[in-house]
Formats: C-alpha cells, sequence, structure tokens
C-alpha cells in the first residue's frame, strides 16, 4: 500500500474549507460503544419528544432490537406529523458511467470491465422528456466519478436541460469545490447528495485504492462546501454494510445533525442504502445487514431528525418498500433504469449494481395511493 496516495491528504486543487464538523463526528463515533445501552436508556429515549444525541445512540444500539415495534410507530408518528401522507416520486438519471475511482464494492470500479458510456445533450433531452412524460416533476442526475469524461460544464449542461422538465433536480455526482458548486446551483441544482460509504477513515483506506474518492477527508465536507456554494438541500449516506452498520448509522446522523445545526436553512436528507451485488461480482451483499436491522436505522433517522427527507432505494424488495413508506420513508424511486440510457429504451453502457424494485411510475403510485397515503410529483412551486 506505501505507493498508494495518503487517504486523509488533500490532492492539489481540493478546497480545503474551515470546518470542525468531521472532527467531531469522528471523536463521537470512536466514543460510540453501542453494547453499553440498556432497555433502560432505550424507553427513556422513546418517551422524549426532543432526542438527543445521546438518545439516537441508544436506538441504534442492540437494546433497541426488542423495540423495533415501538420505534416504527413512533416514527410513523413522527412522519405523519411533519409530512401529513405526503410521499414524494422521483427517478434517477445516469448521464455517464466513466469512473477514475477504484473502489472495490462498485460496478464502475475503473478497474471494472464493463460497457462504458455518457450521453449526450440530446440524449439527455430525450430521456429527460420520456421521464417527464410519466408525470415526474422530480430527478436526480448521476454520474460515474470521472472530473475528465463529465466535467463540471457537462453536469451543469444536464442541470439546464432538467429545468425545463423537472421543478426539483438533484445531483449525486463526485465531490467538488464550493465554487462549483455554486455554479451547478445557477444551473438549477437543488439538491446534492454525497455517500460517505463508510466514516471509518481506516476501514475507508482499504476500500477506496484508487482515484479523488480515496481522499476521506474531501469527500467527508462535500455537503458544507454544496451548502456553501448556495445549493438548497444536502443529502448523507452510509453504505450499509461495508463496515460495523451501527457505528456507520451513528456517524450519518451526526454528520446530518451537526450541518443542520450550523447551517439551520439547509432542508436534509437521508438515503438508506445496502450493498447490491455488482456485474462480475455476485458476491458482495450487505454483511449483517438485514431488513430488521435496517428498519431500525431509518426508525432511529427518523426520531433523531423528524423533518429530514428519507429515501427509500429500488435496491430493496418491493414489499420492504410498501412497508417502509407507510413507516418512516418520505421519498421514493419509481421507475428506474440504472444504465446509462435506459428510460427510452436504447441502453448505452452498463448499471451500477442490480436494482431489485422495477416497477413502473404508475405502479409505485397506485401503490402508494392503496396505503391511504398522498403520492405528490412535487410541492415546489417556482414564482
Amino acid at each position: 500500500m506505501s505507493e498508494r496516495i495518503d487517504h486523509m491528504t488533500y490532492l492539489p486543487g481540493m478546497e480545503k474549507i474551515k470546518s470542525d464538523v468531521m472532527d467531531k463526528v469522528t471523536a463521537a463515533m470512536e466514543a460510540y460503544d453501542y453494547d453499553r445501552y440498556t432497555a433502560q436508556d432505550v424507553r427513556r429515549a422513546l418517551s422524549r419528544e426532543v432526542l438527543t444525541p445521546e438518545d439516537f445512540a441508544a436506538l441504534l444500539s442492540p437494546a433497541a432490537f426488542p423495540f423495533l415495534e415501538e420505534m416504527a410507530q413512533r416514527a410513523q408518528q413522527e412522519t405523519r406529523k411533519h409530512f401529513g401522507n405526503s410521499i414524494f416520486l422521483f427517478t434517477p438519471l445516469y448521464l455517464a458511467n466513466y469512473c477514475e475511482n477504484y473502489c472495490i464494492y462498485c460496478g464502475f470500479n475503473s478497474h471494472n470491465k464493463i460497457h462504458r458510456a455518457r450521453l449526450t445533450a440530446q440524449e439527455m433531452e430525450r430521456e429527460m422528456k420520456t421521464i417527464a412524460d410519466t408525470g415526474l416533476e422530480e430527478i436526480l442526475l448521476l454520474t460515474g466519478e470521472s472530473p475528465k469524461m463529465s466535467d463540471v460544464h457537462y453536469i451543469g449542461e444536464s442541470c439546464r436541460i432538467a429545468r425545463k422538465y423537472f421543478k426539483v433536480v438533484g445531483l449525486e455526482v463526485y465531490p467538488m469545490n464550493s465554487q462549483d458548486y455554486a455554479y451547478l446551483h445557477e444551473c438549477g441544482a437543488d439538491f446534492v447528495t454525497v455517500f460517505q460509504e463508510t466514516y471509518d477513515a481506516d476501514k475507508y483506506e482499504t476500500l477506496h485504492l484508487g482515484g479523488h474518492k480515496r481522499i476521506y477527508p474531501y469527500r467527508f465536507n462535500a455537503q458544507e462546501r454544496a451548502l456553501m456554494g448556495g445549493i438548497r438541500g444536502v443529502g448523507f449516506a452510509a453504505l450499509l454494510g461495508l463496515n460495523d452498520f451501527r457505528k456507520d448509522a451513528y456517524a450519518t446522523g451526526m454528520h446530518a445533525w451537526l450541518l443542520q445545526r450550523k447551517y439551520p436553512h439547509a432542508e436534509i436528507a437521508f438515503s438508506c442504502p445496502r450493498l447490491r451485488p455488482i456485474i462480475n461480482n455476485d458476491k458482495i451483499n450487505p454483511r449483517d445487514v438485514h431488513e430488521p436491522q435496517l428498519l431500525q436505522a431509518i426508525a432511529a433517522y427518523r426520531l433523531f431528525m423528524p423533518f429530514a427527507s428519507i429515501t427509500i432505494s429500488s435496491r430493496e424488495c418491493a414489499r420492504f418498500r410498501d412497508n417502509i413508506v407507510k413507516i418512516a420513508a418520505t421519498k421514493i424511486s419509481a421507475g428506474v433504469d440504472v444504465g446509462i440510457g435506459g428510460h427510452t429504451g436504447e441502453a448505452k453502457g452498463d448499471e451500477q449494481f442490480e436494482i431489485d424494485d422495477g416497477r413502473s411510475v404508475d405502479e409505485i403510485y397506485d401503490m402508494i395511493l392503496s396505503q391511504g397515503l398522498q403520492p405528490v410529483m412535487s410541492d415546489y412551486i417556482y414564482v
């Protein structure tokens, strides 16, 4: 490993910001001993109107597992109190799958032999029109992490095209400097989501063997740079199953909580992805993170940060997604295709991972209605 770049040292061109959030999250995660919590700690957390980080830690502990039903009921109450019956729909659009990173769990990694492609502006427009014709008004634009093949102007162009068809435009692309986020905001981006993957820096180093993504602190501070660039909302996630999921979920929550306190205007969102099999490696599966553990993490997020949006991915099966929108999730993807150019039926490039729930927008819409909930395409009005 000695020839590899140091994963904690910024590379030239990477913006360093003055922030103590990473140090605080790291200290909290390292001090988190989830085995020390008792049933009494969990009961205390469930009795509170406003949870402290200590209560959040208790709800993620093994001691909370027997209280899963009670946690789910409380989470449902909090969700309905703050979001009503609304469930928001969106779909991801993968613009390109070129990647310069070597992340051993990801189908896009630069060493994986897959069919690479990227959409032209005309192809983006066709894909977006096809998606908009389904009634969706929110889109999430994604690329592999290749500033060379998907530079900031390419992503900006995709945002400008998306603005013609959608009211809300989210981005899940490589981390950037604050001035790049400011440019993308001008182009029409509303949200930026960055998966930290794992918050354990030592484990992170063993999973990210090359490319800019190897630099842990630059990735960690991406959401704060996005907020500094004027982006309205930021999303957080650990890829559950890469490492100790309780510590990763705790660190994810603390990261979001600290930034919410520092930037009170920011809209906060959680994603809760688990590992999925990828092309050329079907043995990748989430370690010790089964559906009950996933439910525990999602319910803990909801109780700790009741105003946060929670997205449930098509990585999960239809049965789980149908249940979690009744409890805590407020946003669900529909009509998903994780290849390049799949929405028009002219797929150009391979997908990042295997999805589990391939239902159409109409099917997801009807499922939400059947649960007595209200499917919402967009709640933003631009004047």
